[in-house]
């Protein structure tokens, strides 16, 4: 706990066993099988942020996933018409947002006793899922995910109410597209915030604020083997390098809100519906 509270992160090796990865795996390999996009839909997923703006911003099937189980794809896998050029199941960058709600393997492993005892021992008091996501990192497409902090994103008054569980399905490697964190960067606060646009702008979201320039010489990286989990506090600064490698590197990932006393911005991307209301860590 001192770690993690130090740090902004902790490394939690063989968290989950071999079997519940490799149900997650099969669960999402059924999922993408099954998968129909229509071409109008497809939406690359990316985290520079004109490309984010210009993908994500324009598009309402990136704004109203938070509820449902949709897909994003890597950049470069469509042709100007939106048909792939490579194989569907190898172009997918991400499935998002409510596999916690949606899928009964996903839900169970969100939901599992040991992740509900690590919240407990983290001092959640009304911890709720407010989203997940499958990533698929794949082999020498898979992009970077540029230096950022998931409050950027998920919002709270006050700040430091976002928790994240990064669980990797397969080994992550330096070479295949491991997290790197600048520790201890979760206690300066943020500078940049994804908001909803006013209506009638040209893009769905924008950004309010500006990302620092960040020492790249700061970052240091965590590989860890298949099965371990990474808790990632809203703040701390993590990115990830392009996959240059021959293997994937499938992870899933939830984020957890403490509900008490705190209030979720209503300008979020992500938002609460009638039919999804967070629902509780704790069952």
């Amino acid at each position: 706990l001192s770690q993690f509270h130090r740090d902004g992160f902790l490394v939690l090796e063989q968290f989950f066993s071999a079997e519940e990865c490799d149900s997650m795996r099969s669960q999402i390999q059924g999922i993408v099988r099954e998968m129909e996009v229509p071409p109008h839909c497809r939406t690359e997923f990316s985290t520079r942020e004109e490309e984010q703006l210009q993908a994500q911003g324009s598009s309402d099937y990136f704004l109203t996933s938070g509820d449902k189980i949709r897909f994003f794809f890597e950049k470069g896998v469509l042709d100007e018409k939106g048909n792939f050029l490579i194989p569907k199941e190898k172009s997918i960058s991400k499935i998002g947002h409510a596999l916690h709600a949606h899928d009964p393997v996903f839900k169970q492993i969100t939901h599992s006793s040991k992740v509900q005892e690590l919240g407990r021992k983290l001092g959640l008091e009304r911890p709720v899922v407010v989203q997940s996501m499958y990533i698929f990192k794949q082999p020498g497409i898979g992009g970077e995910v540029t230096p950022h902090q998931d409050a950027t994103f998920l919002h709270t008054e006050p700040l430091g109410r976002i928790l994240g569980f990064w669980i990797a399905l397969e080994d992550a490697t330096q070479e295949n597209g491991c997290l790197w964190f600048i520790p201890g960067s979760h206690t300066n606060g943020i500078t940049r915030r994804m908001v909803r646009a006013a209506s009638g702008a040209s893009t769905c979201v924008e950004f309010v604020g500006s990302e620092p320039a960040y020492d790249d010489s700061q970052f240091i990286p965590q590989p860890i083997n298949k099965g371990g989990l990474i808790l990632i506090h809203g703040e701390v600064v993590h990115k990830s390098e392009l996959n240059s490698s021959e293997s994937s590197r499938h992870a899933f990932t939830f984020h957890v809100m403490e509900a008490k006393g705190t209030s979720w911005s209503k300008e979020n991307w992500l938002q609460p519906t009638p039919e999804l209301p967070f629902p509780s860590l704790y069952t």
